[in-house]
Parts: C-alpha cells; structure tokens; sequence
C-alpha cells in the first residue's frame, strides 16, 4: 500500500499563494499518476490537477487553470500544488490522490480512478 501525507495549507488573504505537498511512501511513486482534489463544505469534492506519472502532462480544473501549478519530484517521492491568485471560492479542504496502475497513460479526473488518498489539509481564503 502507498501512504499519502499532506503538508502545507493554512490561511491566506485573497491574491495570496500556497503551496500544498504530498510525500508517498514506497518505492513505486514514478511509475503512477497523482491527483489533487478539493471539497468545499456542503459540497462534493472535486477534481483540482492531475499529473502523468513521468510528468510528461498535466490537467486541470477550468476553475484553477493558468493560476495552479501541479509537479511532482518523483527522487524526493512528493506531490505539489502551487496555488496562486488563490480567491475565496478556492477554500476547501485539499487531497492529494494515487491512481496505483503502474504507468498509466490516460489520466483520470473522477475520485474513481484514484487508489489512495492523503489525509487533507484545509485551504482558507480570506476576502
């Protein structure tokens, strides 16, 4: 089993940035995609960014595209989320995710597709 441990998050006033993190345990974490998600409350979590295990692509929500960055580091085995012109709606708790098929070339965005799931960290945006 992989295990998913969040760091970073806190609060930020709106036009500010943050950086999430995501250490995998294990000696797989090259060889499969990683996702991050948010879930606001009262409402269904929600695909952020996804990543290709060998970085080669990534995706992202409409919602977060051109302002949210997802890379990974696959020697240190960890996940990011740089978030910029970070906005009120953007206050949620964040999840990163693993989709355990070794090498996979299509990346899924649907919480289905994803294995293994960090602890979250809550992300508040102030106005």
């Amino acid at each position: 089993q992989v295990q998913l441990v969040q760091s970073g998050g806190g609060l930020v006033q709106a036009g500010g940035s943050l950086r999430l993190s995501c250490a995998a345990s294990g000696r797989t974490f090259s060889s499969y995609n990683m996702g991050w998600f948010r879930q606001a409350p009262g409402k269904e979590r929600e695909f952020v960014a996804a990543i290709r295990w060998n970085s080669g692509r990534t995706y992202y929500a409409d919602s977060v595209k051109g302002r949210f960055t997802i890379s990974r580091d696959n020697a240190k085995n960890t996940l990011y989320l740089q978030m910029n012109s970070l906005k009120p709606e953007d206050t949620a708790v964040y999840y990163c995710a693993a989709d355990l098929r070794l090498y996979a070339t299509v990346v899924v965005t649907t919480e289905g597709g994803y294995d293994n799931w960090g602890q979250g960290t809550q992300v508040t945006v102030s106005s």
